[in-house]
């Protein structure tokens, strides 16, 4: 089958870190399956390298940084994998490169979200039928079972599908290509459309999440410290970044599980009431 390659070639300014892919924030489950074959759940901070891969669950989100301050933000059930990603960070002239590729799910691709940053950037973005040379800021697309699509929110875009090259560079325009080698003419995406796509990728408020810095958790009751792994490794494998934490009580030293870096108190809420629903129950 025919592969999707959406080429971003940004060239941008600004402060970066460090780290070329990093985990800001996860609506969970989620997970980051590595080039091994070992899964763990994904988590704020988690530090993404070659040959990763990214799976959100039923009504998951995920958002990603990259060092130069761009966000790559994923909706639920997608898949995302992470190839040849590098930082010259210690270079005059500042490259991040690498190539994303995505699998399946809905996408988007933000530049300067985190900050401008004088970093270049040189990131191929793949996805599934389309091969698309970017020199923009903002776009959004989604690669399904029959059909692949590509929205330019800003910026321009060098499209090529099959034997054909087109460029889009209008605001608001968008392009559609059949898994069967069809394609709808380039087109303005009408509004209610644009906002109904872009909420498959964003994380809502008070929705359950973790970020970066979060300060609260979920806790479940404490317990020995056999059954607290248990309990852990089970929500491990539903996708949730849970840990055993001991702790000295009356009774002697004892085991909770703690889902920690939680958003908000109400984010907190949130997570707690979608766990029960899953069959977990925290205190």
């Amino acid at each position: 089958m025919m592969r999707v390659v959406l080429l971003l070639i940004l060239l941008c300014a600004g402060v970066a870190g460090a780290r070329t892919l990093t985990v800001e924030a996860v609506l969970s489950p989620a997970w980051v399956e590595h080039a091994g074959g070992a899964r763990e759940p994904l988590a704020p901070g988690l530090v993404l390298r070659n040959g990763d891969h990214v799976l959100t669950g039923v009504g998951a989100r995920a958002l990603l940084r990259m060092a130069e301050g761009s966000a790559v933000k994923l909706g639920e059930l997608a898949r995302l994998g992470v190839d040849t990603m590098a930082d010259n960070a210690g270079a005059a002239d500042r490259l991040v490169s690498g190539a994303l590729d995505v699998v399946q799910g809905a996408f988007r691709f933000t530049t300067r979200f985190f900050g401008t940053s004088r970093a270049r950037r040189n990131i191929s973005l793949r996805i599934a039928t389309v091969t698309a040379g970017i020199r923009g800021t903002d776009v959004w697309g989604k690669s399904s079972a029959d059909r692949d699509v590509v929205c330019l929110i800003e910026g321009r875009i060098f499209v090529q599908h099959l034997e054909q090259a087109f460029t889009m560079q209008d605001p608001l325009s968008f392009f559609i290509a059949g898994r069967d080698g069809t394609r709808q003419p380039v087109a303005l995406v009408p509004e209610a459309q644009l906002q109904q796509w872009a909420t498959e990728t964003e994380i809502a408020p008070a929705s359950g999440a973790s970020r970066r810095g979060g300060k609260h958790r979920v806790t479940f009751a404490a317990g020995n410290e056999h059954d607290a792994a248990v309990l852990a490794g089970r929500l491990r494998t539903d996708g949730y970044p849970a840990r055993v934490r001991a702790f000295r009580a009356d009774s002697g030293l004892r085991h909770a599980v703690d889902i920690a870096g939680i958003a908000s108190p109400e984010d907190a809420l949130q997570l707690g009431a979608m766990l029960r629903r899953a069959g977990h129950t925290p205190q």
